[in-house]
């Protein structure tokens, strides 16, 4: 039965249901709490009651979210300050408290974290020739959202580190 032919202690039983069943996985969002109401059908009435409610009792805090995913996928995922802040406002974080969060990973952790990455993928690109491990490393970092120069440094010192006698980011300016 949809939700709007409920009567509306039926209807905001079911909504709570629904959230509970989202918040039991994982925490959530307000944002993506509305969205799974929504696209549930629920109507905004019940869904933004219902939102206060879980807020007010501590249940959904996208400050707390932001600060947890942002520790989790930077260890986890080894994503950048950048992405982060992305995959946060996707989730609904608003941008301040997204800042804030992604703001925790200060740029030692986050080089160091690149270093890893690149470490972790040069065992694994096996007998490829430079150029081609070069351009797999940056579009790698990329993909996790390091800035170019901090990839361009990091590769370029891991290459040597790993045994190129020189790499063709030797000559390169970057910005």
């Amino acid at each position: 039965m949809p939700p709007a032919e409920l009567p509306p202690e039926e209807r905001y039983k079911k909504a709570k249901e629904i959230c509970f069943d989202l918040l039991a996985v994982r925490a959530r969002t307000q944002e993506e709490l509305r969205q799974a109401l929504r696209r549930k059908g629920f109507d905004e009435e019940t869904s933004e009651t219902l939102l206060g409610k879980l807020d007010r009792a501590g249940l959904v805090n996208d400050a707390e979210f932001a600060e947890l995913w942002v520790k989790s996928r930077h260890t986890t995922q080894g994503l950048s300050r950048t992405a982060l802040m992305a995959e946060l406002r996707r989730k609904g974080v608003d941008d301040e408290v997204a800042a804030q969060a992604a703001g925790e990973v200060d740029r030692e952790s986050e080089e160091q974290m690149a270093r890893e990455l690149v470490r972790k993928r040069l065992g694994s690109l096996g007998n490829v020739d430079e150029q081609t491990a070069l351009r797999r490393l940056l579009g790698f970092l990329a993909r996790k959202g390091y800035p170019q120069g901090l990839a361009y440094t990091v590769i370029k010192e891991e290459l040597r580190e790993y045994g190129a006698e020189s790499t063709l980011l030797d000559d390169a300016v970057i910005d």
